[in-house]
């Protein structure tokens, strides 16, 4: 297995894929605790659905890079989402699911209607679900991750404390002086990049997943936001990695690939945290 693997990581595509696996799963659980503690574990849902129902739009009208609209689209309606989630007339939740709902329909309605493909099946279920899109990677699509996979970190690592503060008392934060709604929206920004980073590793359907299970994980054993954050880290490179081999080696969908490793890592993490008589948040 060891000789198979080291075949495998002579192709450049595997080793691309690994690099590009690992940084979107880093990405990914920094905000997942965050968004987990201020109840919007599921916004990955309906900002995957926005990203696959403009990523419709894109191949529709053609568009040689669809990330110009993917991205830009993601972005305004996180924002609307988190800034909606604020009012009383519509909770996070009933907007999330709207959203979420809506541009899928949308989305699956105009690949119906446009589609050029003679299998619009698979590439339903590759879109949703995950593809081998992340082994068929090119040199350009790995430099744009990593280019914004540094800017998702370097972002969060400078608003460090300001996010703490917005997570756990919005209110406090504001009487302290803190420009809350700034920092949500830097929030919503660094979320849509994630999410737009993800399509491709495990499909939009499964992006939650990958927010939430490391965060979730990292609960049941740490108490505090800093060290739940850096555990979450590490668990979520882990498992990206862990289920990227699998996933190599035993020709099994790469995306839900991943979220079975999470989902076993999780029951293992569970299972510490009640012999250590961990955490039952969460």
């Amino acid at each position: 297995m060891i000789g198979t693997l080291l075949h495998y990581l002579e192709y450049p595509f595997v080793r691309y894929a690994l690099v590009v696996g690992v940084l979107i799963a880093l990405c990914s659980s920094l905000l997942g605790v965050t968004l987990v503690l201020k109840r919007y574990s599921f916004i990955g849902n309906g900002l995957s659905s926005v990203a696959f129902g403009a990523m419709t739009v894109a191949t529709v009208l053609d568009m040689t890079n669809e990330m110009t609209l993917v991205l830009p689209v993601t972005v305004l309606c996180a924002v609307l989402l988190l800034s909606a989630g604020q009012r009383a007339a519509l909770k996070g939740d009933a907007a999330v699911a709207m959203v979420s709902v809506g541009a899928l329909a949308f989305g699956y309605m105009l690949m119906n209607i446009f589609s050029t493909s003679s299998n619009l099946s698979a590439d339903v279920c590759s879109t949703l679900f995950g593809s081998t899109s992340i082994l068929t990677l090119t040199i350009r699509e790995v430099v744009l991750c990593i280019v914004l996979s540094v800017a998702v970190v370097a972002a969060f690592v400078l608003f460090y404390h300001k996010i703490f503060a917005v997570t756990f008392d919005e209110s406090f934060a504001q009487a302290t002086g803190t420009n809350a709604r700034a920092y949500n929206l830097v929030i919503a920004v660094i979320v849509a990049v994630i999410i737009v980073l993800a399509m491709n590793l495990v499909g939009s359907l499964l992006i939650s997943a990958l927010v939430i299970f490391p965060a979730l994980s990292a609960m049941r054993v740490h108490k505090t936001f800093l060290s739940v954050t850096i555990c979450s880290a590490i668990l979520s490179v882990a498992c990206a990695l862990a289920g990227l081999l699998v996933s190599i080696l035993g020709g099994t969908p790469v995306g839900s690939t991943i979220v079975a490793v999470n989902a076993v890592a999780f029951g293992i993490f569970s299972l510490i945290g009640r012999l250590k008589g961990g955490v039952s948040r969460g």
